[in-house]
């Protein structure tokens, strides 16, 4: 990822955004900051709230009140300088199956106002970046699903925006495509575009972004880099010990000492939930040195993007 400077204004910044539909909130006083080359992951269950969002940002829906501010513009009273800054890739996207690859991309270059050589080397540049150029005069019908999901990121690239918006981009994509469309996210970023992705590919999105987005029925539960939340929800770690030869007292030692729960030994591996911090844990293994235990390795399991999901939400829906 590029460094930026704490000087650089957001890229994008929501600002007590909320939108009503009837009696049901969608959005509800939603707040944050995605900044220049970084990665927001945007996590939720279904209805939670996601799309409604990306929605308001990409100018397809207006907020009940609140505003959205994107490169400086607003999304209620500047939608065309969003339009201009901005590429979306939305989650269901059409496609027109009597094109090729060229020929679809070549259109949305004209409809953003590209022309000339302008044009084709938007063209050209989108083909090689996403991968398409091998296969640029192959008829859209005949490509595969991570293809179609290339063409519909290259549509959203072509007029080179400096914020993209990225609804669920890898549903549906095997292994190999999901992590090159991921390869291609950070590439994007690195260059220093603002993106904003959401995706159910929790461990995936993990390795990518720098902050990330909780939201669950309209209401942002959790935001900020991913390091910050565990740390304010911790609540408890898993913490593996391997020692040398089976050691029978183990069990009992570990069961005897405040902050340990759910312990299991077998032979010489002991695992069990430790409720402390970091210091506190430093300090149990130097007790469990000081008490003549052969301890040959200690590992903390640190609680996992999707670990820190289901602790945060319920999965109750609207």
């Amino acid at each position: 990822m590029v460094g930026m400077h704490s000087s650089d204004p957001p890229a994008m910044e929501l600002r007590r955004l909320h939108r009503f539909f009837g009696q049901t909130a969608a959005v509800q006083d939603v707040t944050f900051d995605v900044m220049p080359g970084h990665v927001f992951g945007f996590i939720g269950p279904n209805g939670a709230g996601k799309t409604t969002t990306m929605r308001i940002l990409a100018t397809l829906d207006t907020p009940t009140y609140g505003d959205a501010m994107v490169q400086g513009h607003s999304v209620v009273n500047d939608p065309e300088l969003v339009r201009r800054v901005m590429g979306f890739m939305p989650d269901g996207f059409g496609t027109y199956t009597n094109m090729d690859c060229v020929e679809y991309l070549d259109f949305f270059a004209r409809a953003y106002g590209l022309v000339g050589r302008d044009r084709t080397s938007a063209v050209r540049h989108t083909l090689g970046f996403t991968g398409l150029d091998k296969i640029a005069s192959k008829p859209i019908r005949g490509l595969s699903k991570g293809m179609r999901q290339r063409l519909c990121l290259g549509r959203a690239l072509i007029h080179d925006p400096a914020v993209l918006i990225l609804d669920e981009p890898a549903n549906g994509l095997d292994p190999r495509a999901r992590i090159e469309l991921r390869q291609m996210i950070q590439a994007l970023a690195a260059r220093g575009k603002a993106v904003l992705v959401s995706s159910h590919i929790l461990t995936e999105l993990a390795e990518m972004a720098n902050a990330v987005g909780i939201i669950e029925r309209g209401r942002l539960l959790a935001v900020g880099p991913l390091e910050d939340i565990q740390n304010s929800f911790r609540r408890h770690s898993k913490i593996r010990i391997r020692t040398h030869l089976p050691q029978p007292a183990l069990e009992s030692w570990l069961k005897g000492r405040p902050q340990v729960d759910q312990v299991e030994v077998d032979k010489e591996l002991a695992t069990f939930v430790f409720t402390g911090d970091a210091h506190e844990q430093a300090q149990l293994v130097r007790a469990l040195c000081d008490a003549d235990f052969p301890v040959l390795e200690v590992m903390s399991q640190e609680q996992s993007l999707e670990d820190l999901f289901m602790q945060i939400t319920t999965g109750a829906v609207q």
